[in-house]
Order: structure tokens, then sequence, then C-alpha cells
């Protein structure tokens, strides 16, 4: 199996990682966690990026806040599926990281999750490898349907409650 590539522009992510990781974790799947600034450490992002197809990586996470440019800085250097997760600052509660996550330019996409959105940005990486991994495929599929008997428990404890 292909591994996820996360890389965080910060240790002020980890806990926003730490949910990706969980969930990959919990499907089964490989993952290896970079620190690399998008603008303190350039060089080493773009060389992560360059060999990540060659080094066993099938996506890429990318988390930063504020400017947020580690996604695209990565997305420019591999033609791997990039996925972005725009973290909250005391800055605009984020929205300036989702801006400039979302706003790619043409030819470089980078698929982007909500702020904070650590465990979908996980499940979409799962969901991309699952396309070549019927077992991770299933993994899935049990997952949506687990959720979904979850909810319904939910809405049973809630009409008995009233």
């Amino acid at each position: 199996m292909k591994k996820v590539g996360i890389v965080m522009g910060s240790d002020s992510d980890l806990p926003i990682i730490k949910k990706a990781t969980d969930t990959l974790k919990s499907m089964g799947v490989p993952f290896e966690v970079h620190i690399y600034s998008a603008h303190r450490t350039p060089e080493e992002a773009k060389r992560f990026a360059e060999s990540a197809r060659e080094n066993g990586f099938g996506v890429i996470i990318a988390a930063a806040g504020m400017a947020a440019h580690l996604a695209g800085a990565i997305a420019a250097n591999t033609t791997l599926p990039v996925i972005g997760i725009p973290c909250k600052s005391s800055n605009l509660d984020g929205i300036d990281a989702l801006l400039s996550t979302v706003q790619m330019p043409s030819g470089i996409p980078v698929a982007t999750v909500a702020i904070n959105g650590g465990v979908n940005a996980a499940l979409l990486s799962c969901q991309i490898l699952a396309l070549e991994d019927k077992e991770l495929a299933k993994k899935l599929d049990d997952k949506r349907k687990a959720d979904a008997a979850a909810v319904l428990e939910k809405d049973k404890d809630v009409i008995n409650q009233l």
C-alpha cells in the first residue's frame, strides 16, 4: 500500500495532524509526518515533494495556517494528489489560511478540506488510495455504515428522551 505523506508548517499544527494520523491508523494506512515550512525551509519542502512518488507516497496532506502556502508549494513540486488543511490561527479564525489554500492557480490543484479538517483530510487520502486497494475500500464502506448506525442510535435516544 502507498503511504500518506503529511507535512505541517509548524508544530502548532500538531493537534490537527494528530486527528489525521489517528484516522489513518484506524484504517491501517501507513504514513510519515514532517515539519516543513513553505517560507522557512522551502528547499526541504521541495525535496520532499519532488521525491514523494519514488519514496512510496500516494498522496500528501499539507497543513498550515495564516498565509498557508505549504500545500501549494508542495503541489507545485509533485503530481501526486495534495490535500490542504487550512489551520486556524489567532488571526482571522483560519479564513486567511482557507483562502490561501483553496485559491490555487490553474494547473496546480490542491484539494482543500475544512479549517482544522484533519479527519477529513485523512479520509480523503484513504479514498484516493482505495481506488487501487479493495481492502481499504471495504474499511471505508464499513466506517460509513458504522457512522450511520451511530447517528440512528442517537436519533432513537433523542426520540425516547422527548
